[in-house]
């Protein structure tokens, strides 16, 4: 496996454990860790699609990352009130 391989993987994984967790009731969809794991993940499978130029691939994961990105901040916003 290429480094871009394992980063994919690394950030596939990340989105997949944050999906199962959530289906198992361990974390909310609305917790900041579910928040924290989706951007993650999303960020860095965002990354190998750009290293491996596949455009479909990052346009996904550049909108589960600023969709993600949105929620984190929507979540931090509803802590400050």
């Amino acid at each position: 496996m290429t480094n871009t391989d394992w980063i994919g993987f690394i950030g596939v994984a990340i989105l997949l454990t944050a999906f199962f967790l959530n289906l198992r009731d361990i974390i909310k969809k609305e917790s900041l860790t579910y928040l924290l794991m989706n951007l993650i993940g999303a960020g860095i499978a965002c990354m190998a699609s750009v290293l491996l130029n596949y455009l479909p691939f990052i346009i996904l994961e550049g909108c589960w990352t600023i969709v993600s990105t949105l929620s984190l901040i929507s979540y931090l916003n509803r802590l400050r009130l």
